[in-house]
């Protein structure tokens, strides 16, 4: 596929170029009456608005298009999405496949081509565009019901279980899908398909006399509905959403953000993607409606997230439980879960909070998010994604193509194709600069046709000219540039001449002027290396700190230091400079510098010993979101500041070298051989093995050697979450040997324990063996795994 992100009006004279830019400005604002927003403070300026030309996003919109997109329609090809709506309407023969949101990830896809479409005007990504919709409309019903999963698996349950199948969810999707597909090409075949549904579900639910009740639970249709409102002019639509907004909290469940009332909510709990969809939708009806109920609620709930409950890279979300939140500061790094979907959501709230209170603090988030915890979730490939976003790894946790639950990838798509409309914002008087990077953007600011450009190497590089040319000179208007909370040192001029830089309330920095054509304005944002600390209620930070330069959050990766990074500490007095590295990892800025290793491994059973010494180390830092591009190896953010926090291994065992494999793999296998000593048989969060949710039924785990190795025991932690989960002990178990292709159970008198807390040894005779495997028969309606699994030599 070919982009074209020159611009036909590029060889034009500024004025020239400016004078049609006035009439394309007028045509917009005139087509986007419906999208009016009076309790909005700023107007984001529309991402096809906005030409990107650094070095830094402009590629990776490109590559979005011309890997992701392909990449993800093939899969939705391989993987059954597509085919589901053939079957649907009755084009093909076979059954619904894959899970029950399943539609939602074409929807997300479409929606992601439609916004590349809308810059690039790619004939393929159309006809592509077209081939998917005419399946979509094709399996709609008459009604205008539209799911696949239960118009194939289960027609006669439609509407029975909102709570947990995503009908509406789905419905979401597709509407936003639709508004972006119209808004892309002007056609209406998907707007029309997303109407008759969303008028199916209009007639069924609300407070109207011969409606029903009903809540999603998850959340999506919200913030949908607004989108569809505007593209279609139906009040109805935004009737509809507030209803979903209102309806909230008669089930006490906080999974779903139905604990309370919105208007109630001031903390953030449960699933964390339901809840930054539910959040941006309330700040879009607040942005139309005014209320001031639900704009307390939504600013008390961002500052619970944010202030209490972020990752530094802007992740959200630390656990696996329940894919989001728990307890303040609770944000461990080698278990975070920090969904990439949860990243993506934080983006599209913090922009319409931006855009609500007109404050620098939602830029900073969005700011944070974008060049961190989101981006890590794709590779510099394009056709790999994390799931999951942790801050610290030993080396097993690596990007995929695709998942069965895909939600992930498509939103990744979507988000790149129209990061362009995270940078600019316009109010009666003041165009609102809210991001930095080369790039050329038209809008209307104060009855004038405006170009603004931007030329920097951000963000490895915090100077910043900015170019402006109104469609006439001497247009009064003020230019508000983000000043980011990251920044102590700062300095702007224009034209030559120094001006004081005063951030006001609104955390910008704001120069009222008149402007002509050539103006330009020179901003200065100081880039040192700064060493960032948690708060101390944070437990897993203590005595720790984070690289950062600019919105750059760094990482040692093990393929960039010869010293184990897990094992590596940094004094706090310790120096690193930048290094301009442009042929590494498609061009950055590292970090390097000295840091200490620690050499602390308990060898022997020994109750004290004299503590080694650690040894000096050179290292290197990359930005946390090209982590994994490479070859695998471990990878931390939080930097220990002295030996003492770095934890000791266990004594070295021929399992440390084993490659290990299960009957069946729920929880992390590699945390049997990691060398880390449990605190608990109750420790989980992915410090775990466990065969959840196999219950009652005989397990394996086997560790598998190239070479030949002389065993004679094994120590077993298992795993036990009684209370909070399904994992008990086993009921038994034994250990098997690999002998000539064959398992044999081992000889001797082992003991065959499961207490908990402890190491369970089991002494057998002696064997020579390429493999090794714990047989396990789990008690009745329980589960079972293992925390850590050691094998002892003679």
């Amino acid at each position: 596929m070919t982009l074209l992100f020159s611009s036909p009006l590029e060889h034009l004279s500024p004025s020239t170029m400016i004078a049609l830019l006035a009439v394309a400005v007028v045509l917009v604002l005139a087509t986007s009456a419906a999208a009016d927003t009076p309790h909005a403070k700023v107007r984001a300026v529309p991402f096809d608005q906005v030409t990107l030309e650094d070095d830094f996003w402009a590629p990776r919109v490109e590559r979005n298009a011309e890997v992701t997109l392909p990449h993800e329609i093939r899969m939705c090809e391989e993987t059954g999405r597509l085919k589901n709506f053939a079957v649907a309407a009755d084009l093909e023969e076979g059954e619904h496949e894959g899970l029950y949101f399943n539609d939602s990830d074409v929807y997300k896809v479409i929606e992601g081509a439609a916004y590349a479409y809308q810059t690039t005007r790619d004939p393929e990504i159309k006809a592509e565009m077209d081939r998917i919709i005419d399946l979509i409309a094709a399996a709609q019903e008459e009604d205008g019901y539209l799911n696949t999963h239960y118009q194939l698996k289960e027609p006669e349950n439609k509407w029975t279980n909102l709570p947990v199948m995503h009908e509406l969810y789905c419905a979401g999707h597709l509407f936003e899908a639709a508004v972006a597909h119209y808004n892309a090409t002007g056609e209406r075949k998907l707007l029309d398909v997303a109407t008759k549904f969303a008028d199916l579900i209009d007639s069924r639910y609300g407070d109207e006399e011969g409606k029903e009740y009903g809540v999603p639970g998850h959340e999506e249709i919200e913030l949908a509905l607004v989108k569809l409102a505007e593209a279609t002019g139906e009040e109805r639509y935004l009737d509809l959403a507030q209803y979903f907004v209102d309806a909230k909290g008669q089930s006490g469940q906080d999974y779903y953000q139905d604990q309370l009332p919105v208007r109630e909510h001031e903390t953030i709990h449960g699933h964390a993607v339901r809840g930054m969809y539910l959040y941006a939708g309330v700040a879009d009806l607040v942005m139309r409606t005014g209320d001031e109920e639900l704009a307390e609620a939504v600013r008390l709930v961002w500052d619970d997230a944010v202030d209490r409950k972020m990752y530094v890279t802007g992740g959200v979300g630390p656990s696996a439980h329940n894919e989001g939140f728990t307890t303040p500061y609770d944000l461990p790094n080698d278990t975070a879960y920090a969904e990439t979907c949860a990243s993506i959501g934080m983006v599209l709230w913090g922009s319409r909070m931006l855009e609500l209170f007109g404050e620098a603090e939602y830029a900073d988030t969005v700011e944070r998010v974008l060049y961190n915890g989101f981006l890590s979730g794709w590779s510099l490939s394009g056709d790999r994604f994390f799931y999951v976003n942790p801050l610290e790894s030993q080396g097993h946790h690596h990007r995929q193509p695709w998942f069965g639950c895909a939600c992930c990838p498509p939103n990744v798509l979507r988000l790149i194709a129209q990061i362009g409309g995270c940078f600019y914002g316009v109010s009666d008087d003041a165009l609102w600069v809210h991001l930095y990077g080369s790039n050329t953007a038209t809008t209307e600011v104060a009855g004038q046709a405006i170009s603004i450009t931007q030329r920097t190497d951000y963000p490895w590089d915090g100077e910043v000219r900015i170019t402006l040319t109104p469609a006439q000179n001497g247009a009064e208007f003020a230019l508000k540039l983000r000043v980011p909370w990251w920044c102590e040192e700062a300095s702007c001029s224009v034209n030559g001449q120094s001006v004081a830089v005063d951030p006001g309330e609104d955390g910008y920095l704001s120069i009222e002027r008149a402007w002509s054509e050539g103006d330009e304005v020179t901003l200065g944002l100081a880039m040192p290396v700064r060493k960032i600390q948690a708060h101390p209620a944070v437990k897993s930070n203590r005595g720790r700190i984070a690289l950062a330069r600019g919105p750059v959050v760094y990482c040692l990766e093990g393929v960039d230091n010869e010293a184990d990074v897990l094992k590596v500490f940094l004094p706090r007095t310790a120096g690193l400079t930048p290094d301009e590295r442009p042929e590494l990892l498609e061009g950055i800025v590292a970090l390097t510098g000295e840091a200490m290793v620690s050499t602390d491994t308990f060898v022997g059973d020994a109750l004290y010993r004299n503590a080694p010494q650690p040894e000096q180390v050179e290292i290197t830092a990359i930005p946390y979101h090209v982590w994994d591009n490479r070859e695998p190896g471990g990878m931390i953010v939080w930097l220990p500041e002295a030996a003492g926090l770095i934890e000791p291994d266990l004594t070295p065992t021929p399992a440390d070298e084993a490659t290990v494999s299960a009957s069946y793999v729920h929880a992390n296998i590699h945390a049997v051989n990691d060398r880390l000593m449990p605190e608990s048989s109750s420790e989980g969060g992915g410090k775990n093995f466990d065969w959840w949710d196999h219950k009652g039924t005989t397990e394996w785990i086997a560790y598998e050697w190239d070479q030949p190795v002389t065993v004679s025991g094994v120590e077993v932690y298992w795993f036990d979450d009684t209370g909070t989960g399904g994992c008990k002990v086993p009921a038994s178990w034994h250990v098997e040997y690999l002998d000539d292709g064959e398992w044999r159970q081992v000889g001797g008198s082992p003991n065959y324990g499961v207490a908990l807390d402890q190491f369970n040894r089991a002494l057998f005779d002696e064997v020579t063996t390429t493999g090794l495997r714990l047989v396990v028969e789990l008690q009745e309606d329980w589960s079972a795994g293992i925390c850590e699994w050691r094998v002892l030599t003679p």
